[in-house]
């Protein structure tokens, strides 16, 4: 094939083709705004980029040789509802469904660290995820799962060394060490600040201590997962591909730098760094992202930063379908979009899994929803073949060349964090919450203009619009009283003077240098509330007010 032969074939197909029936577009563009090309050949690739194999560097093909031919990924649809019992029940409901891992999402209060009885909290007790205060609640939600045969993730990120010491108090209470616990703390305090804005202190101090966690756990907990990198919220805020994997990445690198400086070998903790990437409705360019981040990964850990074990090169992906891509309108669209996705993870080779429910355009997911996603994804898994074998799209013209485009621009954003003076810094600027704003507010003009479709929104409208009602979830009003009287009687219940002495040791140790992990863990076990050691934390840092950017 040579330039000769494509141009004539272009003028012969121009001539015949298109002057009778024109293209429906001028340019198509992937959903990142690449330009895709009419046709893609040998010329637009190097053999040495889709000639590797499954499990060897750079891993582009897949972290293992075998892929889900002998490990399925992980279906982890997200529970997050009411009380700790009520969000317990959902979680056995989904395991006796077939579902393979646990994930929490909890609501605003415990998000932003404040506990259920706290003004700020008042009408948010309980709505958007699970309320947990103190250790009692966290005993609620893991009641009659085992947490030694159960990998749990925990979608919290500012209170992560609280919700993670709970949690490893209550295996203690379960006789489970911490060296088989497995599962995952979000903890990535950087993209509160720019996307998701559930923040609880501010950067600095936030970074500080999503570090402890890290190193903490590459000491006592070496299974557990101590961060997940988030790319998703990135994208959910109007973010592209190359974004989603450079700005991910530029945070990483500034976790790895802190922990390295603590003393930490590389190999210590890079094996448990663990991510959570969108999945968009652009199905080939997601499966071209998840290998070009795949062979960046690799290629950072082991070229700049050295890594020897082959388990630090390898990127471990939780990925969750787009929430933002999801209608109000004709809701039974997004079963569709929810399996495409899935479809397209698959294809791209992804660890874990869950997809955005139906309803969740409207609503806390209902149970048959939820049954339906996790539905979605054993079908893709089971009878679809596509995870018969390892990369099945590689050596495909197009999605090669995508592969290598959007690693060139991710690498591009990365090169631009560090001239700007690294994550921390532009976090502070607000100058990716500029960035990001601008770009949806660009994606949302191009859906009310009708160049980006959404069917069912802006064409193809004819239809039900009404929401499905058969089985919508809506959080009991007496949940908020219930957790109330809960809490009530966990302070009245404890040992006041510990609670006191525990609450000066961590206060004792924010002031300090030292690892906050241990006096958190002491304070927790006193039964110390969530929203008791963010009132120390703010104490000793302040109340957080982010820059006037717009």
């Amino acid at each position: 094939m040579d330039e000769q032969i494509i141009s004539a074939w272009r003028k012969k197909r121009t001539e015949k083709e298109l002057s009778r029936i024109p293209e429906t577009k001028k340019k198509f563009k992937t959903a990142s705004g690449i330009e895709v090309k009419d046709v893609y050949t040998s010329l637009d690739v190097t053999p040495e980029t889709h000639e590797t194999l499954p499990g060897l560097y750079p891993l582009t093909r897949g972290i293992r040789a075998s892929m889900y031919r002998n490990r399925p990924f992980t279906m982890r649809q997200v529970v997050g509802l009411g009380t700790a019992k009520h969000a317990n029940e959902r979680h056995r409901f989904v395991l006796s469904q077939g579902q393979t891992g646990l994930s929490n999402d909890f609501d605003l209060p415990t998000l932003t660290g404040y506990d259920s009885d706290d003004d700020k909290a008042r009408g948010e007790v309980g709505r958007i995820g699970v309320a947990i205060d103190s250790i009692h609640d966290m005993r609620d939600l893991m009641s009659e799962i085992p947490l030694d045969s159960v990998s749990t993730s925990m979608t919290i990120n500012h209170p992560a060394p609280v919700l993670l010491a709970m949690y490893l108090a209550v295996a203690e209470e379960q006789n489970v060490p911490w060296g088989r616990l497995n599962g995952t703390v979000q903890n990535d305090a950087f993209k509160e600040f720019f996307a998701q804005k559930t923040f609880a202190i501010g950067p600095s101090p936030s970074f500080r201590l999503a570090c402890d966690v890290i190193e903490f756990c590459s000491h006592h907990a070496p299974k557990w997962n101590p961060i997940s990198l988030c790319g998703y919220q990135t994208r959910d805020c109007g973010g592209t591909a190359d974004q989603e994997l450079g700005l991910t990445f530029a945070a990483a690198k500034a976790y790895i730098d802190e922990t390295l400086k603590r003393g930490v070998d590389i190999d210590d903790f890079a094996p448990r760094l663990s991510f959570l990437m969108y999945v968009h409705m652009d199905v080939l360019e997601e499966v071209a992202k998840f290998r070009a981040a795949r062979r960046m990964w690799a290629r950072l850990l082991r070229e700049e930063y050295g890594a020897k074990n082959e388990d630090s090169w390898r990127l471990r992906v939780h990925v969750q379908t787009g929430a933002a891509l999801l209608t109000a309108q004709q809701p039974e669209n997004n079963i569709a979009r929810g399996a495409l996705q899935c479809f397209a993870a698959a294809l791209g080779g992804i660890q874990s899994m869950a997809i955005s429910t139906y309803d969740e355009a409207y609503s806390i997911p209902s149970e048959k929803a939820q049954r339906l996603a996790l539905r979605t994804q054993q079908i893709v898994a089971l009878e679809s073949g596509v995870t018969y074998t390892p990369d099945p799209l590689a050596g495909s013209y197009y999605v090669e060349a995508l592969t290598n485009e959007i690693e060139s621009r991710a690498q591009g954003w990365i090169d631009e964090v560090e001239k700007r003076g690294g994550m921390l810094a532009v976090t502070e600027s607000g100058w990716i919450e500029m960035l990001l704003a601008e770009q949806a507010y660009h994606i949302q003009c191009e859906i009310e203009s009708g160049e980006r479709p959404v069917v069912g929104v802006n064409i193809h409208e004819g239809g039900d619009n009404d929401a499905i009602n058969d089985d919508l979830f809506r959080v009991d009003p007496q949940v908020e009283k219930q957790q109330l009287n809960r809490l009530d009687s966990s302070r009245r219940q404890r040992d006041s003077v510990r609670a006191a002495e525990a609450m000066t040791f961590v206060k004792d140790s924010l002031e300090g240098t030292t690892n906050v992990m241990t006096s958190i863990l002491e304070a927790v076990k006193a039964s110390v509330s969530v929203g008791e050691i963010f009132s120390v934390m703010r104490s000793v840092w302040g109340t957080y007010k982010p820059p006037g950017i717009f």
